[in-house]
């Protein structure tokens, strides 16, 4: 792959802000491949990891959710991922079978599945998260002072305006 020259990357990016030269015209080719090329690497640290084991990126996003609210009910989950529930079931069943996330009937209705993670769960989880937070401290560190309350504020924007309180919501309760 070629090395990606930086400095031409930071004219091209001024060049396709509000008032560049590209301002309100065409497609945003530059934010487009930049979040291609960052998602990229950012799931490729945990790709790796996961590969070994066996697992993917849907066993990392039930993982993580589960770690970040235990006791969440399987509905829930379905809701957050916007999977389908035969594509959860498969790779939740995985995460059982393998001893990542126990599950357990609610204590009130019987009929709820409440979702945990074991300690090898959370240990892979944690794993993961430390991973993911090192390659954002590292870039945050690089655009300065709040750089990452900025990052906050897009990421936000990026998300669908209703869902943003639902985003929001479950984010609060981690």
């Amino acid at each position: 792959m070629a090395d990606i020259n930086v400095s031409t990357l930071s004219s091209s990016l001024r060049a396709a802000t509000p008032g560049g030269k590209d301002s309100g015209r065409g497609p945003a080719y530059d934010l487009i491949e930049l979040l291609f090329f960052a998602y990229r690497d950012f799931i490729g640290d945990a790709d790796e990891i996961l590969g070994r084991i066996g697992f993917g990126r849907a066993h990392h996003r039930v993982l993580h959710f589960v770690h970040r609210h235990p006791g969440m009910r399987v509905a829930d989950l379905l809701d957050v991922l916007k999977i389908t529930k035969q594509s959860l079931g498969r790779v939740l069943r995985e995460l059982i079978d393998n001893g990542y996330i126990v599950q357990r009937a609610g204590p009130a209705d019987r009929r709820q599945r409440l979702l945990y993670t074991t300690p090898k769960g959370e240990a892979l989880a944690l794993e993961l998260a430390l991973l993911q937070t090192r390659r954002f401290a590292r870039a945050l560190n690089e655009c300065g002072a709040g750089a990452r309350t900025e990052a906050c504020r897009f990421l936000t924007a990026m998300i669908e305006p209703s869902a943003r309180g639902e985003v929001e919501a479950l984010m609060a309760r981690a």
